[in-house]
């Protein structure tokens, strides 16, 4: 299943952060990919205090466990971590899988 991936984390920790980043994602544990990264440099929505990055990450997990083991390493390193499931719908005929899901 993918998620978009939300982090946050204070700007004094960016650098620990990416040296715990790099650490988890050279070697991945099984069962998770990640398939695109973005940080947002400027305020990426109402809300986020000062000097806060936000992170996004789109995620591809087998299972809970291999989120968990991503995320541990980064909220003990500071950052707060969001994973939201993506519904993943055609282009073309969006309109057609959104009947069939409402039944």
């Amino acid at each position: 299943m993918k998620f978009l991936s939300f982090a946050t984390f204070d700007v004094a920790k960016a650098a620990e952060l990416a040296k715990v980043s790099d650490k988890v994602w050279a070697s991945p544990p099984p069962g998770i990919k990640l398939l695109a990264s973005y940080v947002c440099q400027g305020m990426a929505f109402a809300g986020v205090p000062p000097n806060t990055l936000v992170s996004f990450d789109i995620i591809e997990a087998e299972s809970n466990e291999a989120l968990a083991a991503v995320n541990y390493p980064l909220a003990l390193a500071g950052a707060s971590i969001w994973n939201v499931p993506i519904l993943e719908l055609p282009i073309v005929g969006a309109a057609e899988v959104e009947r069939k899901l409402k039944g």
